[in-house]
């Protein structure tokens, strides 16, 4: 696979399309997490989803990182089949 090929490379999972970068210097994937949550959560609004996850687990204590951001990533809305 070319590096430009790998840059733009779409996993896929159960059916869905998961947008992913590659990370060329650090040799690492980033994979969207709006994606995965939407497949695996089977909702139609995985960024209010997590932001509700991520609200409750900061009332039951758990320490998320304060340097979790946001990637650019090319958007392409994912809609659950029919």
């Amino acid at each position: 696979m070319s590096k430009n090929e790998k840059k733009k490379a779409v996993a896929i999972f159960k059916g869905q399309k998961i947008r992913r970068q590659w990370d060329e210097e650090r040799e690492l994937w980033y994979f969207s997490i709006m994606d995965i949550i939407h497949i695996l959560a089977k909702t139609d609004r995985p960024r209010k989803y997590w932001n509700d996850l991520k609200v409750k687990l900061i009332k039951e204590g758990s320490e998320l990182s304060e340097k979790i951001g946001q990637l650019k990533i090319k958007a392409s809305r994912i809609l659950p089949e029919s």
